[in-house]
């Protein structure tokens, strides 16, 4: 069976290419397709229809160059005409990502937290970052291991960039209680040494509460997270790669390896719909 990856693109969407990239990379069959011609209604090929795929992916980039906030008007363009179709996806049972401003659409549109499985309210941000500045660096993250967060599955610790002016994580005690009790913190932003960032800049890049780098749905299916793991889809992404290859050489390891740590983000993905599928097939 062929998994099909939906990948968004258009009005300041520019992640597309590299995440399209990073799901072949994984196994899947990734499809770029402009917003209009998901949501148009004329001369429509049979294949722009959320139901012929199995991955949602809101990509990273500045939709409509942040305007009224970053991620707000494509949340608003997605709601209104692909509403109901996103609510049946996940009823599907199948899988979402956010990275970065896709993230930003995500808590836009209320599809995070998702509290008891209520979809439509908003109940976090994703305000500017505390130093005031767009930030582009790399970032370390330690992975809660007792989310139910598909995409983070037999990850501990994972290295990737960050670009964004607006990645706070921000919400009221309330809600950051109950994200952190219901195990819906995905990742952590941490210093190098595998310690809490504990807030400090530029470990915690942007003043995230809690650290947190990302979250997801209480079912496990939908992930918005700030780092962009498509940034590190090759082991040469790593701006230690050339440290790391002699390391590895001294060990006697004489075969680069290919892929980055970001890819593993896209076989659990992958990796869960082709076991869903198989499943489904058995029964």
């Amino acid at each position: 069976m062929t998994i099909k990856a939906l990948i968004l693109t258009g009005y300041g969407l520019n992640c597309d290419y590299e995440t399209a990239y990073s799901f072949e990379k994984a196994g899947a069959q990734a499809v770029r397709r402009h917003i209009n011609e998901l949501i148009g209604t004329q001369n429509k090929s049979p294949d722009i229809s959320l139901d012929n795929y199995h991955i949602l992916v809101f990509g990273g980039g500045f939709s409509w160059g942040d305007n009224h906030g970053a991620g707000v008007l494509m949340a608003a363009k997605i709601q209104r005409h692909l509403g109901s179709q996103i609510e049946k996806f996940i009823r599907d049972g199948k899988l979402i990502i956010g990275i970065c401003n896709g993230f930003q659409v995500l808590v836009n549109l209320g599809l995070l937290p998702g509290f008891d499985n209520d979809y439509k309210s908003r109940h976090v941000a994703l305000i500017n970052n505390d130093s005031g500045n767009f930030i582009n660096n790399w970032v370390h993250l330690k992975v809660n291991p007792s989310s139910p967060c598909v995409f983070t599955k037999h990850i501990d610790t994972i290295d990737l960039p960050v670009r964004h002016g607006e990645g706070k994580f921000y919400a009221s005690e309330e809600h950051i209680s109950r994200i952190k009790e219901q195990n819906q913190i995905a990742f952590y932003y941490m210093n190098p040494e595998g310690t809490p960032a504990n807030g400090k800049f530029p470990y915690n890049p942007n003043g995230s509460l809690l650290d947190i780098a990302g979250i997801c749905d209480p079912t496990g299916r939908i992930l918005g997270l700030m780092p962009h793991p498509e940034g590190n889809n090759h082991f040469t992404s790593h701006p230690l790669w050339t440290r790391r290859w002699d390391a590895m050489k001294r060990k006697g390891i004489t075969e680069m390896p290919e892929d980055g740590d970001g890819l593993r983000v896209f076989k659990n993905a992958v990796d869960y719909i082709s076991d869903k599928c198989h499943t489904m097939t058995e029964n």
